[in-house]
C-alpha cells in the first residue's frame, strides 16, 4: 500500500475526480477525508471509503470560506494528530465570453478555484511544517496552461494556481513539503455534461489517444504524485490530457 496510514484530505470529493481519487488513496491505505457541499454526497463518500477497509471522515465544506476550512482542519487534527496530503480539486465553473461574464460569475470562480485553494494550503501549512513533511496538490487545468474560448474566469483561476504551485514549492521545500499540480484534459465528469457533444468529439479527435479521459486517469496521477515514488517532484505541472495540447 502506497499511502499506508497518511492522512489525506482532498476537497471537492463528493464526485468526480475528487471522489476517484478519495477511494484510490483509501485502497491505498490512506486514511481519507471527504468533503464538500452536499451532505448526502458526503456521508456516502465516507461509507464507501470505509468499505475498502480505510478510516473515514466527512465535513461538508465551502473552500472559499475560511473559517468552513480551518474547522475541517482542526476537525482532522484533533481525529489523526497529523495531515500528510491535501489535494485541492474542488471547483466550480460559470462560463460566458468575455463581453457577456458578469462579475458574479468572474467572482465566484475566483473564489472557489483559486482563493479556495490558498485557503486550504494555507490551513495545513503549520501541520505539515511542525511533521517536517507533507504534500499538497492542486488542481489546475489545460485551460490554465492554454486559455479557452468562454472561459476567462476559470483560465485565469488555473493558471493562478500553476502559480501559487511553483511558488509554494520554493517556499516550502526546505520544511520537508513537496507541492505538485494536475493539469487534465477534457474528462468525462459532471463537470464536463454540460459540454454540447460536438465538442467533446471535437475533443476526442484533436487527442492524438483519440478519448475523453476519464477520473481514474487523474487519480492515479494524484497517487503518484501523493506517494513516496515522487519524493524528487516539486514544483511541477502535470498534463494529464491524451496529447490534447499537441494538437
Amino acid at each position: 500500500m502506497r499511502l499506508k496510514d497518511k492522512v489525506a484530505i482532498i476537497t471537492g470529493s463528493t464526485k468526480g475526480i475528487g471522489r476517484e481519487t478519495a477511494m484510490r488513496f483509501a485502497k491505498e491505505g490512506a486514511k481519507v477525508v471527504i468533503c464538500g457541499t452536499n451532505e448526502e454526497a458526503i456521508k456516502s463518500g465516507v461509507e464507501e471509503a470505509k468499505s475498502y477497509g480505510a478510516e473515514a471522515l466527512g465535513f461538508k465544506v465551502d473552500v472559499s470560506k475560511r473559517a468552513q476550512v480551518d474547522e475541517m482542519v482542526a476537525g482532522v487534527k484533533s481525529a489523526w494528530g497529523r495531515i500528510d496530503i491535501l489535494v485541492n480539486n474542488a471547483g466550480v465553473t460559470a462560463d460566458a465570453m468575455l463581453k457577456k461574464m458578469t462579475e458574479e460569475q468572474f467572482d465566484k470562480v475566483i473564489n472557489i478555484n483559486l482563493k479556495g485553494v490558498f485557503n486550504c494550503a494555507q490551513a495545513v501549512t503549520d501541520t505539515m511544517m511542525e511533521q517536517g513533511s507533507g504534500v499538497i496538490l492542486n488542481t489546475t487545468s489545460v485551460v490554465g496552461l492554454y486559455g479557452n474560448v468562454g472561459q476567462t474566469n476559470y483560465a485565469a483561476a488555473k493558471w493562478g494556481v500553476i502559480g501559487m504551485t511553483k511558488t509554494w514549492a520554493k517556499e516550502l521545500g526546505r520544511k520537508g513539503i513537496r507541492v505538485n499540480a494536475v493539469a487534465p484534459g477534457f474528462i468525462m465528469t459532471p463537470m464536463t455534461e454540460a459540454v454540447p457533444e460536438k465538442i467533446l468529439d471535437m475533443m476526442k479527435e484533436k487527442a492524438p489517444l483519440q478519448r475523453l479521459g476519464k477520473p481514474e486517469d487523474i487519480a492515479s496521477a494524484f497517487l503518484f504524485l501523493a506517494s513516496d515514488e515522487a519524493s524528487f517532484i516539486t514544483g511541477a505541472v502535470l498534463s494529464v490530457d491524451g496529447g490534447l495540447v499537441l494538437g
